[in-house]
């Protein structure tokens, strides 16, 4: 049993068709064909039935899935702690939603820093989907994000909120919410709770000519095109402070919760335990 046969066995689960499988995985249609016949060999069992409806997985392949997304978890952890962290005791690989590793990684580092003083740390910036299928595959050890996608592989922790204030340049002639119309306006779009917490306690902003999904990319059009937007609450305070911008008055706080996403099977270990609580704490701290 290869590692390539159990990544294409997973694709498929995925895909559900062969064609499809070679195309993501940059092989041709008859090596996956052969991966899978190779691995339904070892096994002993038929994983896959194909007709003219498409491709669908055997009783014996629903009960086999499971299984390979734990080995592959395994053998992707094994290979990292095989090729160690130059001398490391452990090695902790972290994502960070962008927003969060652009705002003040270091946070976080010292967090994990701080509780494991030995372990070498990798640090890996993206969005929510792409963090959760990298925990999931064990490419990621623990991912700090806006958005959870639920898997019987991940389990999620509530870390606390961050808090956005409304602010617009100070040249900009805009100092109170009821002077912020569409045209003068720039959305943060940074998760689907973000934005309907936006919707709700601003439906006259719901729809503006300029949006964004990225907090570093709201700031740049905020301070270039003289317009309202929000930004974390601390980002915001260093704006004022610089006068650089001002808070709108009478702008609601708009929160953004956060997430921890770990694997399932590490959600009672005690190293990960502790760093989970320590990341709550840091993030209660500064919501």
């Amino acid at each position: 049993m290869q590692p390539e046969q159990i990544d294409t066995f997973l694709d498929l689960c995925e895909t559900r068709s062969f064609n499809r499988s070679a195309e993501r995985l940059g092989v041709t249609q008859s090596t996956v064909s052969g991966r899978v016949g190779a691995l339904e060999r070892v096994l002993g069992v038929r994983l896959f039935r194909r007709s003219r409806a498409g491709t669908e997985l055997t009783t014996e392949g629903l009960r086999f899935e499971p299984h390979a997304r734990a080995l592959r978890h395994a053998w992707t952890e094994a290979r990292a702690a095989a090729r160690g962290a130059d001398g490391q005791a452990m090695a902790i690989r972290l994502g960070l939603q962008n927003d969060l590793a652009m705002g003040d990684p270091g946070r976080w580092v010292q967090v994990l820093g701080a509780l494991l003083p030995q372990a070498g740390l990798y640090i890996e910036a993206d969005y929510s989907a792409q963090m959760c299928r990298d925990v999931q595959g064990g490419l990621l050890d623990l991912a700090l994000l806006f958005t959870p996608h639920p898997s019987p592989d991940l389990h999620f922790e509530s870390l606390g909120e961050l808090n956005y204030r409304m602010i617009a340049p100070l040249d900009s002639g805009l100092e109170a919410l009821a002077g912020i119309t569409p045209d003068r306006y720039v959305m943060a779009n940074l998760s689907p709770a973000f934005a309907r917490s936006h919707d709700a306690l601003l439906p006259h902003l719901s729809a503006p000519p300029l949006a964004a999904g990225q907090s570093a990319t709201v700031q740049g059009l905020i301070m270039t095109q003289g317009v309202a937007g929000y930004q974390e609450e601390r980002v915001a305070a260093r704006l004022v402070e610089e006068g650089r911008a001002r808070l709108i008055v009478g702008a609601p706080v708009l929160t953004q919760p956060i997430y921890a996403a770990l694997h399932y099977r590490n959600r009672h270990r005690a190293v990960w335990r502790k760093l989970v609580k320590a990341l709550r704490a840091t993030t209660g701290a500064q919501a």
